[in-house]
């Protein structure tokens, strides 16, 4: 079964449950007067409108290509989880809302030995279907799956918080529907803010994964032409639809016939491993003479000096023009790295004068 079929049909069970859930919550809820239970069954109303949405958006985050979107609609499973995280949001708000009318009003509940049957009845299936959503969101690198999941998961813990409620009611005759209602909602919100916050992450742009960026430069770096792989970029368009960037560093000896047939084979080599588009860059490298090791030397142990450096590449120096350029990779801490660049520049312009510099701040896209 494919990814998208396997996603829709997860929360076509997801759907059916739910609906089942809120008949039976929303039934006990009414005929005992149960703002707790009615505030519980509306939660899973929002549940099953999620999984709802959740179709829908892999649906049509599943559409080819086109002109205007060129890198496909993968992204929309992104916008699928920030409208599953209002939606929670929104019922965790009416939740508490109808709970502090309830203490206004004194609202009285009345319950019975069936109430508790039915709610702890629904405790145990939407733990099971928390569970099979995070299973198989994790399986499918679903986003709003895992979603439903942890708010399925929540709803479990928030239906036992109404069981005490119920059991407190009985045994000691002491209400605390009202206060219960508003840890519910005070939950789901809490729930909400977690869900909207991943999909506002995913929807930016978050670091790659570590293993997956391993896995590309361990490709890269197989060529024994390839003395370096820097700069790697990953853009994220959905599941499965990734295009990247990486530079190689190689010897200045190879030809642009090289370079080509190089540059063809680890594109070819990563899309077959991981599926990834990547566009291949090329630093020369010419540590030929010992007048250029001695200038790099100098370079590496300036920046090794600056705790802010992370990394320094693309190193080479151009005899016939008198230009030295490098790459300085910096920590999203450092403050000012122009100042750090002029700051080293000037202390090689000192020291080998007969050269000009050109020093690129890069970015810590990747480690």
């Amino acid at each position: 079964m494919n990814r998208e079929k396997k996603i829709i049909q997860t929360s076509i069970i997801g759907v059916i449950g739910n609906v089942l859930l809120v008949a039976a919550k929303a039934f006990v809820g009414l005929l005992a007067n149960s703002i707790s239970i009615i505030t519980d069954a509306l939660n899973n109303l929002s549940d099953a409108l999620s999984s709802t949405i959740t179709i829908i958006g892999t649906k049509l985050s599943g559409k080819k290509p086109d002109k205007k979107h060129p890198f496909g609609h993968g992204r929309i499973e992104y916008l699928t989880s920030l409208i599953i995280g209002i939606l929670v949001l929104v019922a965790g708000i009416t939740a508490i809302y109808e709970s502090i009318m309830t203490l206004i009003n004194k609202t009285q509940a009345s319950y019975d030995i069936t109430s508790i049957i039915i709610i702890s009845s629904a405790i145990v299936v939407k733990i099971g279907l928390g569970i099979y959503f995070q299973i198989v969101g994790k399986k499918t690198n679903s986003e709003p799956l895992k979603a439903s999941g942890k708010d399925a998961l929540f709803d479990a813990l928030l239906s036992v918080a109404t069981i005490i409620g119920i059991v407190t009611t009985l045994v000691w005759n002491v209400n605390i529907e009202g206060y219960i209602g508003i840890l519910i909602g005070l939950f789901i919100i809490r729930s909400a803010i977690e869900i909207i916050r991943d999909g506002a992450s995913l929807i930016i742009g978050e670091r790659a994964d570590q293993e997956t960026v391993n896995n590309i430069k361990r490709i890269v770096c197989s060529f024994k032409e390839v003395q370096g792989a820097y700069d790697l970029i990953i853009n994220n368009y959905g599941n499965g639809r990734a295009i990247a960037s990486v530079h190689i560093e190689v010897d200045d000896s190879l030809t642009a016939r090289d370079i080509h047939h190089l540059s063809r084979q680890i594109s070819e080599k990563v899309f077959a491993a991981t599926g990834t588009i990547i566009t291949v860059g090329v630093y020369a490298k010419n540590e030929a003479n010992d007048e250029i090791k001695k200038i790099k030397s100098t370079v590496m142990k300036r920046v090794n000096e600056n705790k802010f450096i992370k990394q320094i590449h693309g190193f080479y120096v151009d005899d016939e023009k008198q230009l030295i350029t490098f790459d300085l990779v910096f920590e999203f801490e450092c403050e000012n790295p122009k100042e750090v660049i002029a700051s080293i520049t000037k202390e090689l312009k000192e020291k080998y004068p007969n050269y000009d510099y050109y020093v690129v701040q890069d970015t810590d896209f990747t480690d």
